[in-house]
């Protein structure tokens, strides 16, 4: 068995990769036109039926260089607050730690923990914070930001975070049902991401 092992290597160096990477794709999605004509046949007096990829826009085309700019769309359930904003970076706070997303990164999902995101556009930097989510980083420098709430850093009132952290911390303490827990403890993390990203 390991006396082939070198020709198995040699053989998969030299292969090629015959299926496109999904940036490489066309933006239009093929239409079957042997499925067309078939349904026409059948059916004729009946529209074929559309997928939902037919009722959605074309996607930008993945530039061949990388672009300066990020452009950021930060979507929140009420309101939008940045809607195809070019900027320098984003700093994201994902369940697997802070990531930094500059132009031309790698297509990408995150989900959001409770945190700060940071938008950086030259010297200016607007630090909100999230309290979960997801970020969709596509491989065209566009990423789209849709959290549960968010709200800048500077409109958060310290006293008030430390006040809800010892009532949190007291109800876990107290609580004496699985969900109380959980409730206590989701509030626990939130106040404690907060006072975090207040005092660091």
């Amino acid at each position: 068995m390991l006396r082939h092992g070198s020709r198995f290597l040699s053989r998969a160096t030299t292969m090629r990769w015959r299926r496109p990477f999904s940036t490489n794709l066309a933006a239009d999605a093929p239409v079957d036109s042997n499925f067309l004509e078939s349904w026409r046949k059948a059916i004729p007096n009946v529209e074929p039926p559309k997928t939902p990829s037919a009722f959605m826009a074309t996607r930008p085309e993945t530039p061949s260089s990388i672009p300066s700019k990020l452009t950021v769309n930060f979507v929140l359930p009420y309101s939008s607050e940045l809607s195809g904003k070019e900027v320098d970076m984003v700093i994201i706070p994902a369940t697997t730690g802070q990531m930094g997303v500059l132009p031309g990164h790698v297509a990408t999902i995150a989900e959001l923990k409770p945190g700060v995101l940071s938008v950086h556009e030259g010297n200016d930097v607007s630090k909100y914070f999230v309290s979960g989510g997801f970020a969709f980083v596509h491989a065209n420098s566009f990423a789209d930001i849709i959290a549960i709430e968010a709200v800048p850093l500077d409109r958060v009132d310290p006293n008030l975070v430390q006040k809800g952290l010892t009532e949190f911390t007291q109800k876990l303490s107290t609580a004496s049902t699985d969900v109380e827990k959980a409730e206590a403890q989701i509030g626990v993390d939130v106040h404690s991401a907060l006072n975090a990203a207040l005092t660091g």
